[in-house]
């Protein structure tokens, strides 16, 4: 399967969300089904420790001080772009993932910045994450609720108008502004996909349902050759609020990692959540999400 994104799509949201306040949606949300217990005696490492919200603070003010003219991920793209990492089949080495951490580009850092602190938070946040996708368990992803002036000021009217429409001839209505909170974050997992081929090239049957409710995220136009997927998305109703919309992040990944890293003992489909609300026979619907670099309040960088 290919689906590539414009190469520029990573770059318009690092350099366009502003910052607001935070709240993260996904440290709220509901877990649908119980978290498997480690095996007796396993002790949890400490590299796998749960960020605390002064902890993603302090990850966020370490990006922003990475000098211009470098592009560096917000933590909500971080976030999406790390599990986009570790859904490929073969691992990727850190020091190939973490190259792209502080540069969308992948350019190298100067020499007077010393990389040491913000290396160390993403390399723990990639080893959580990790121990959640490998046993198939509920995690938080990192989306942040936008305040009700960046909702508003989201893009401009004819941006607007274009990109997400007004109630259609059919009724349907447009999905939430509140939920694209999720944008950034599946900027990020698409931005993976871009640098780290291996999950895209396998089963395109596969990847298409759960790459779907990821991507109807995005505005069409930043797909390309994405006929099938982009036809399974026009199937899907919108999520009705932003903790469903947060509930189908964490599904896809674990239905994806099934694909890309299946696991002797673990039945496949088990992912939380419940199964993705479809059309009335599976007819089309209104165009979703944000375009590329609209202004939508999220953590990150105003660069």
């Amino acid at each position: 399967m290919r689906c590539s994104l414009h190469h520029n799509t990573a770059q318009s949201v690092t350099t366009s969300w502003p910052d607001a306040p935070r709240d993260n949606v996904g440290m709220s949300a509901p877990n649908p089904s119980p978290p498997r217990r480690p095996p007796a005696g396993a002790p949890l490492r400490a590299e796998a420790k749960p960020f605390s919200s002064a902890e993603i603070d302090q990850l966020q003010a370490l990006l922003d001080a990475v000098p211009q003219p470098l592009e560096p991920l917000d933590v909500s793209m971080l976030d999406g772009y790390l599990c986009g990492v570790l859904l490929q089949p073969k691992a990727v080495p850190a020091a190939q993932w973490l190259t792209y951490v502080t540069d969308a580009d992948g350019r190298a850092l100067p020499p007077r910045f010393n990389p040491t602190a913000l290396h160390a938070m993403a390399l723990r946040r990639h080893a959580e994450l990790n121990a959640a996708i490998a046993q198939r368990q509920w995690f938080d992803p990192w989306v942040f609720e936008l305040d009700d002036g960046s909702a508003d000021d989201a893009a401009e009217p004819d941006e607007a108008d274009d990109d997400r429409g007004e109630e259609g001839d059919d009724g349907d209505t447009p999905e939430p502004p509140a939920i694209d909170a999720v944008y950034p974050w599946v900027a990020g997992f698409a931005a993976a996909q871009e640098y780290f081929g291996g999950l895209m090239a396998l089963d395109a049957r596969s990847l298409t349902e759960p790459l779907a409710l990821l991507y109807r995220h995005l505005a069409p136009d930043d797909l390309e050759d994405a006929d099938d997927l982009l036809a399974e998305i026009e199937t899907l109703m919108p999520p009705a609020d932003l903790s469903e919309a947060v509930e189908e992040l964490v599904r896809a990944v674990l239905l994806l990692a099934d694909v890309s890293r299946p696991q002797h003992g673990l039945a496949k489909g088990t992912a939380p959540g419940r199964p993705a609300a479809r059309r009335p026979g599976g007819g089309p619907g209104p165009s979703r999400g944000p375009a590329r670099g609209s202004g939508h309040g999220s953590r990150g960088s105003n660069r």
